[in-house]
């Protein structure tokens, strides 16, 4: 049934706009359409989009509990521009407490293990809660960020978390997201003139060097896919 509704999907979007989109996808799963923001670039870029639109698309964010200050400050920027609510989802305190308490608030720079762990509990547990009992995931998803997203599709189901993943700037190239930006006057992050890339936790990310992978700065001390269980998920 998934690989129907994407396919009907991939066919009915085909000649629309990403502004069209949107409106199609709100109007067909009314109240059940999700946006994911970390407050990056592409998320931001997306951002802007649904709220021009003026759809019923629910915007929510992970606040993993180790975010960067400048990431706080574009959050806060981005609800005074488009006065809309932004929800918030927590790692479970228990969870947290009990990794702390027996490996330490540093774990993830022992083991590949370890780190995903971290990322685990901190979230995909959230984004599970935040996903459940809706019908579209929208994320900022673009090819060119790794080589494990070439192969994405415009729309996808996500079997991990039993969801159709929309991408609708999975062909964008960074300088387009970066126009679009500046065009349109959509906040962002301080660290991205900085040389970050890609932002996620304070202790996981750093800025790269010229020549460097997009995802280098992300988990820097370790040699892996550079994913952390949002966007790894078999698909069907």
């Amino acid at each position: 049934m998934s690989a129907i509704i994407v396919q009907e999907l991939l066919e009915k979007t085909k000649d629309l706009s990403l502004d069209e989109t949107l409106v199609y996808l709100a109007e067909k799963f009314p109240g059940k359409v999700i946006f994911s923001t970390s407050f990056g670039q592409e998320d931001q870029v997306i951002t802007d989009f649904i709220s021009k639109s003026n759809t019923d698309i629910t915007v929510f964010t992970l606040d993993t509990g180790r975010l960067f200050q400048e990431t706080y400050d574009v959050f806060h920027k981005t609800l005074k521009k488009y006065k809309r609510p932004i929800e918030v989802y927590f790692p479970e305190a228990a969870a947290v407490e009990n990794l702390l308490k027996t490996k330490g608030p540093n774990s993830f720079y022992d083991s590949v293990e370890n780190r995903k762990e971290c990322c685990f509990i901190r979230k995909v547990v959230p984004l599970r809660k935040a996903l459940a009992g809706n019908s579209v995931w929208i994320t900022g998803l673009r090819a060119e960020q790794s080589e494990n997203r070439q192969d994405l599709s415009l729309f996808e189901y996500d079997g991990n978390f039993e969801i159709i993943k929309f991408n609708p700037l999975l062909k964008w190239t960074l300088e387009e997201v970066e126009t679009y930006l500046s065009e349109n006057n959509v906040p962002q992050n301080a660290l991205h003139k900085q040389g970050f890339v890609s932002i996620g936790c304070a202790p996981c990310t750093r800025a790269i060097f010229p020549g460097e992978d997009i995802r280098a700065g992300r988990w820097w001390w370790e040699s892996s896919h550079k994913e952390c269980g949002l966007h790894s998920a078999k698909k069907e």
